[in-house]
């Protein structure tokens, strides 16, 4: 690999500490009720949102903390694994078991999760590389295309539930 090609590699820190920062925002979030750790998108940005999952394997109820962008009623995130090999866990739970809750700041949604495909998935991927200059680089480090998960709100269900 030339010295040009290398530069054309984006950084990331070492999986430990990705994960290190992981397990501190999820502390956080409890430590302080919900009331830290979550936010909104900005204009150009992302924001956080809590997804509650069902588990493949267990059955039980299973939550992260991810990042996501509004279009429209529906919630986009990436599904990147911290641009690390494999997928989440949270992606193989949705895709086990669609129907999930998250919570964002202002309150408890319950959504379906699908993965974006055709032009929906072009579309949603150019809006994440306005907020992220470097989404191609760092998906060129997965030897697997990384899904784009579209949150939509539950169809029969209150889009917007009260309390946590």
């Amino acid at each position: 690999m030339s010295v040009k090609d290398r530069s054309k590699t984006p950084w990331l820190p070492p999986r430990w500490f990705i994960r290190l920062a992981w397990a501190v925002h999820r502390g956080l979030y409890r430590v302080f009720g919900g009331r830290v750790g979550l936010w909104r998108p900005r204009a150009n940005g992302w924001g956080t949102l809590r997804l509650i999952a069902t588990g493949r394997r267990t059955g039980r109820q299973r939550s992260v903390i991810i990042g996501y962008f509004e279009d429209g009623p529906n919630l986009v995130s990436l599904a990147m694994n911290g641009w690390g090999e494999g997928e989440p866990a949270w992606w193989l739970n949705l895709q086990a078991h669609p129907d999930a809750t998250v919570d964002l700041v202002d309150g408890r949604r319950l959504v379906r999760a699908h993965a974006a495909t055709g032009d929906e998935r072009l579309r949603l991927w150019a809006r994440w590389r306005e907020i992220d200059t470097n989404l191609d680089a760092f998906a060129a480090l997965r030897t697997s295309e990384t899904a784009v998960v579209v949150l939509e709100p539950r169809p029969g269900a209150s889009d917007l539930l009260t309390g946590s």
